[in-house]
């Protein structure tokens, strides 16, 4: 599977950094009645939320960022949904089976699926969807996670037609799913927004205009949207069309967009909303307070090195710098939110192996903090460099806390290895993708976060030429036990023996990144709102579980 821009991935990241000026309607959030933001002491179910910045799209086949994403998690669902306890639990499927070596599923959908129209949600649903997704003309930006499926690929280079898909309807309610060759988390895949149902006619019938306002939107999830003011607000209201509309306690929630950590915290304080992210300067205040909480999440934060740059192309260089900073220090001190010092890069109590194993805990540390042998690496460095001083360029965030990251790993780089010098380069984040795309950096600050629960979804994107590679690294050796960790499944430990392998030769070996930390949340929410439960995949929060405890 080929990564293509993970856009929805690193705005769901990045989404504690990326804060900006405040742009929050006082007049009408207490329009919205946000006098009292939990309604507990009225009896309704009312949430009232902030929102980073503005819904892009509402059409599932588009949707690529953090805000996109979490709205259509909650308005509506696939063939799985990320449940409370991070697995996959069924949506509009109640079951599937695997056939052919697992090269071929029958998934059977549930009969009550409806839209918030009454029509039923059916098998065809999902072939126009995934279809339509698949076309290039449509210019899914996540299509290549559908990659897996028969021809896809093929369809989207233009080399086939999209009735080639592998995927079809039998009847009404089951689907049948060919793939090019056995993968064992493709049911995993089918929580994200691109394997959402469509109903054709209703696309077909907006126009353009589909997913860009609530009433040209349709739904199927535990909510529906409804008076979406761009750039300002938005609401959610109780579907009653939803099959398990019975789960869901809450019956409107209202949206502000808040782009500042300050606004939403003093919001949060004068009871205007229910729940606020936190950023490292405000942790400290709340820590003690009952509303107080922090999560580990799986994103993990990296340094990319540009190997076509003439002194890192040099491994010795790239080793010293990776031993020469205290990654428990950033995580602990300088983030202060939940996040930890990272060893590797796949994510710690992520996922297990057929032995039950965390790979993290498996694979152990790749790196560690040695600053006596990074100088030792350093002199042997420059020795083959044939220079004595190297100025390197870092190119970064350009939020508060990627900057105080930054100014930390110079200072501590310039302090252990004498002579390195560098420089920081912040960027907006699409410029600084740019940049990366055309490798035009030496150092880049990173952070990947992953598509789906196995350790491929880090490891693949350095591949030769991968698209989210960006250091010009190439081995053999490593792109054949990838390309075989995807097509032969029929020995699941083997499989997990060669991902563990290619973890150490991206890390420990070649030295083509190094991680820095995992990362970390933490936030404030009232104590009478419960079960608003944080997701690592398809969105960021999901509120078909929450409810407001009545006083």
């Amino acid at each position: 599977m080929k990564k293509k821009i993970p856009l929805l991935l690193a705005s769901t990241l990045t989404a504690s950094m990326l804060l900006g000026a405040c742009s929050y309607q006082k007049d009408d959030a207490k329009a919205k009645g946000k006098e009292d933001a939990t309604s507990s002491s009225n009896g309704k179910q009312i949430l009232n939320l902030t929102e980073l910045s503005e819904i892009p799209s509402m059409d599932a086949s588009l949707a690529s960022d953090s805000a996109s994403s979490t709205a259509l998690n909650n308005t509506m669902e696939g063939l799985y949904r990320t449940g409370k306890d991070q697995k996959r639990m069924p949506g509009v499927a109640e079951d599937f089976q695997k056939l052919d070596d697992g090269k071929k599923y029958i998934f059977k959908l549930r009969k009550d699926a409806k839209w918030s129209n009454g029509e039923p949600v059916t098998a065809k649903d999902f072939v126009y969807s995934w279809k339509r997704a698949v076309n290039p003309d449509t210019k899914a930006t996540y299509s290549y996670i559908m990659f897996d499926i028969k021809n896809a690929e093929k369809i989207h280079k233009k080399e086939l037609p999209a009735d080639q898909l592998g995927v079809k309807a039998i009847d009404d309610y089951t689907l049948e799913v060919e793939l090019d060759n056995p993968v064992p988390y493709f049911v995993d895949l089918t929580v994200y927004p691109v394997f959402y149902p469509l109903n054709e006619n209703f696309v077909k019938a907006q126009g353009d205009k589909f997913g860009l306002e609530a009433n040209t939107t349709l739904y199927n999830g535990p909510f529906v949207m409804s008076d979406w003011k761009h750039e300002q607000s938005f609401q959610f209201k109780k579907n009653p069309s939803y099959w398990d509309n019975k789960t869901v306690k809450i019956e409107e929630i209202n949206f502000n967009i808040v782009k500042n950590t300050s606004t939403d915290v003093n919001l949060y304080e004068t009871n205007s909303i229910d729940r606020a992210a936190l950023t490292s300067e405000f942790v400290d205040k709340f820590r003690q307070s009952s509303e107080f909480h922090t999560r580990k999440e799986a994103g993990v934060a990296y340094l990319r090195f540009n190997q076509s740059n003439q002194y890192l192309s040099n491994k010795n260089l790239r080793k010293a710098i990776s031993m020469s900073f205290d990654r428990d220090n950033i995580a602990k001190v300088i983030l202060n939110n939940g996040a930890i010092g990272a060893y590797g890069f796949v994510g710690k109590d992520f996922v297990e192996g057929p032995n039950k194993k965390d790979f993290r805990a498996e694979n152990g540390k790749l790196v560690e903090t040695n600053p006596k042998e990074a100088k030792k690496l350093w002199e042997t460095a420059k020795k083959e460099l044939g220079t004595d001083k190297i100025e390197l360029e870092f190119l970064n965030f350009d939020n508060e806390d990627a900057k105080k990251v930054g100014e930390f790993l110079k200072g501590e780089i310039e302090k252990n290895l004498p002579g390195l010098s560098i420089k920081i380069k912040q960027q907006p984040f699409a410029q600084k993708n740019k940049l990366e795309d055309s490798q035009q950096y030496d150092i880049a600050f990173g952070i990947w976060g992953p598509d789906f629960p196995d350790p491929i979804s880090y490891l693949d994107m350095f591949v030769t030429n991968g698209s989210q590679n960006k250091t010009g690294y190439s081995n053999q050796k490593y792109d054949e036990l990838i390309l075989k960790a995807k097509t032969d499944t029929k020995d699941l430990q083997a499989r997990w023996n060669n991902l563990l392998e290619v973890e150490k030769m991206l890390i420990k070996e070649d030295a083509v990144i190094t991680p820095i930390f995992q990362k970390g949340s933490a936030y404030i929410v009232k104590d009478a709102v419960k079960d608003i439960i944080p997701i690592n995949y398809g969105g960021r929060l999901t509120y078909k579980w929450a409810s407001v405890e009545q006083k």
